[in-house]
């Protein structure tokens, strides 16, 4: 398992091997992904975790409630009780980001992000899935959409550390920096 390393990481790999080990890693994926959404839809829950006023029985406490409001696995309710026990709650984000990154890692997915200066639909998704499977060889391709409009046009594609960067922004960019060296 190549998770990252650190303090998620260690975490991260500790709930990955549970899981495995339990048989129930589908499940606990899926929770993990629901309490993601949870913190990124959640800005009081975000400011919860992240207060350093409100103690740590108290955090851990509010987190037990959501998660077992939410019906998640018994796993994952203990898991994120003693995170929240040992004061490293804050990290929940990491965590959470470390140990999916880590299931599609071995799953052979590679997340793709992709900036575009409108909206893509379905059909357009697909054909830029298929054209970065076709340039890296990857199969399993999980993308992410955002829209940034000062593009113009094109895209910006990231692919773990890789970035191929075709927006007409860039372009008109570089054809600028070109021109003024010809004065």
């Amino acid at each position: 398992m190549s998770v990252s390393s650190g303090l998620s990481g260690r975490y991260a790999k500790a709930i990955y091997e549970l899981a495995e080990e339990k048989k129930i890693l589908t499940k606990i994926v899926d929770d993990f992904i629901s309490l993601k959404k949870l913190l990124e839809e959640s800005d009081s829950l975000s400011n919860l975790i992240k207060s350093p006023a409100i103690s740590k029985s108290d955090k851990q406490n509010s987190i037990l409630k959501i998660l077992n409001k939410a019906k998640v696995q018994k796993l994952t309710t203990k898991f994120f009780g003693t995170l929240a026990n040992n004061g490293r709650l804050i990290l929940i984000n990491e965590v959470i980001d470390d140990f999916l990154s880590e299931v599609s890692r071995i799953n052979g997915e590679v997340k793709a992000e992709v900036t575009s200066s409108f909206t893509l639909n379905q059909d357009q998704q697909k054909k830029v899935v298929a054209a970065i499977s076709e340039a890296t060889g990857i199969k399993k391709i999980i993308l992410s959409t955002s829209v940034d409009e000062s593009l113009i046009g094109g895209l910006i594609v990231k692919i773990g550390s890789k970035m191929i960067d075709n927006s007409l922004k860039t372009k008109l960019n570089r054809l600028e920096i070109a021109m003024r060296g010809t004065n």
